[in-house]
C-alpha cells in the first residue's frame, strides 16, 4: 500500500518513509507513525509524518502488520 491517501495512515503503523535528505537516492527508513503532519486527504509524493523517535518523511510505503 502506498502512502498517498492520508486516510490509510494513522499512529503505530510501522512505515517506510523517504527523509528529506534522502530524497534524492531514494533510500527508505522504517519506522512507526506518531504524528501525521499533512493536512489535505491526498499528497502525490506521500502523506508527511513524524516518527515515534522524531524523524519527519514521506510516506513510500505501509508495512503490513502479521497477523
Amino acid at each position: 500500500m502506498n502512502g498517498q491517501n492520508r486516510s490509510d495512515i494513522r499512529a503505530g503503523l510501522q512505515v517506510d518513509i523517504v527523509l528529506k535528505k534522502d530524497q534524492p537516492t531514494g533510500k527508505l527508513t522504517r519506522g512507526t507513525v506518531k504524528d501525521i503532519l499533512t493536512n489535505s486527504p491526498r499528497h502525490p509524493h506521500g502523506i508527511k509524518v513524524r516518527l515515534v523517535d522524531g524523524q519527519v518523511g514521506r510516506v513510500k510505503h505501509i508495512v503490513m502488520n502479521e497477523g
